[in-house]
């Protein structure tokens, strides 16, 4: 190979030097080492198009061992495109709830409405086609493509990414948008005509079991002999990460309303963070205002009402991926005023035990469970990881 990355041109071409033999060795000794290594996961028993796209979505920037059980409920509820673009936006997030990255259950459902219009409910075979579904882009409409469809498709996902990056020691940021490109060129240029969905797969569990971001197993990698980081000593410095920035953390003023034996809950509009769930109304404390001042404040905007903020309930640490929260959540009184949809889709006086039927953020659930446990009692504080909404 000539180049190992790019170092500039527009011409991707020019950065690639792998043989046809070269790829057809390289990609026959994954096949090889796949076979007798495949992951047992319930998409990988269908070549059914609506699981795979169902799983691929769900996949994506989450662990497969943390999918399996949403997967299963997921499509045992809504086991075909029709079943799912029956259901209400409600319905599925409520499914979803605790998997993070919502608009991609946002995107699902819209998506299945657009295939039962447009094409009948049957998932299209054309790249065209899936492209223009809401939430999927190269990566998932090239899965859906290679695995269900036999189509010769590559794909390129973080796993593959970090694989490509040490077997051709790529010494650029791949998130750049040349080095990206090149890493599918590449992806493309490694694939078996004929046997793009084994081939993808076995990338991806390739990434995910051998060649993992710490640590990485190069002793049992079948690339071992190929892979140039590898020689060098180098694999743990690829891909080239950018410098990490400090997460940046908000303190949330929380209120639980409540009135004749009921809590006011308010759904965040569609589009947004955390879109379309649910939650206990409240917002971001301002500088120079206490809790209690930012919670009245909040609510007025949000639902139009007066409330007072009676006693400190619990304090919520919680982590998302690119910031941190600190939920400062207060037992209310409601004053005055009737509920109205001024920063939110709908409101809703619920029973306590009924908060169940709800799609809530993963930090609204601590709240819910301590409200359906306590008596009066404060909560205690704790801290959680979490996928990052969206």
């Amino acid at each position: 190979m000539k180049n190992s990355a790019p170092s500039g041109s527009d011409n991707c071409d020019a950065f690639s030097s792998l043989t046809p033999a070269q790829a057809e060795e390289m990609a026959q000794s994954l096949l090889a080492w796949h076979q007798p290594m495949l992951r047992e996961m319930p998409w990988r028993e269908t070549r059914d198009p609506y699981r795979i796209w169902v799983a691929e979505v769900m996949l994506h920037q989450t662990q497969a061992r943390t999918v399996v059980p949403y997967f299963e409920r997921f499509v045992r509820t809504f086991p075909t495109v029709q079943a799912l673009s029956d259901a209400s936006l409600d319905d599925v997030l409520k499914l979803w709830a605790g998997l993070g990255y919502y608009a991609r259950a946002r995107n699902l459902h819209a998506a299945a409405r657009l295939i039962v219009e447009k094409h009948g409910g049957a998932i299209p075979p054309a790249k065209r086609d899936l492209l223009a579904l809401p939430g999927i882009g190269p990566y998932t409409a090239g899965a859906i493509l290679s695995i269900a469809y036999g189509q010769d498709e590559p794909v390129v996902d973080g796993n593959i990414i970090r694989v490509l990056c040490r077997a051709f020691d790529v010494t650029e940021d791949p998130s750049r948008p040349l080095v990206r490109r090149f890493l599918w060129q590449l992806a493309g240029d490694l694939l078996p005509r004929g046997r793009a969905g084994d081939f993808n797969q076995a990338l991806m569990d390739l990434g995910a079991s051998i060649c993992t971001p710490r640590s990485p197993q190069c002793g049992s990698c079948p690339w071992r002999g190929f892979c140039r980081a590898y020689r060098q000593g180098n694999q743990d410095e690829r891909p080239l990460r950018p410098a990490r920035r400090l997460k940046p953390h908000y303190d949330i003023a929380v209120g639980v309303i409540e009135k004749d034996g009921c809590v006011l809950i308010a759904r965040r509009p569609a589009k947004g963070l955390l879109g379309g769930l649910w939650e206990f109304p409240g917002g971001k404390i301002e500088a120079g205002e206490t809790a209690e001042q930012a919670l009245s404040r909040e609510v007025w905007e949000e639902l139009g009402i007066e409330v007072t903020a009676a006693n400190p309930f619990m304090v919520v640490e919680h982590a998302y991926t690119h910031f941190k929260v600190t939920l400062h959540v207060m037992r209310c009184r409601y004053r005055a005023g009737t509920p109205q949809c001024r920063a939110c889709d709908d409101w809703r006086w619920e029973q306590t035990d009924k908060l169940g039927n709800y799609a809530f953020p993963a930090a609204n659930q601590r709240i819910i469970a301590a409200l359906q446990a306590d008596r009066g009692a404060i909560g205690t504080n704790q801290t959680e990881q979490s996928p990052p909404p969206s």
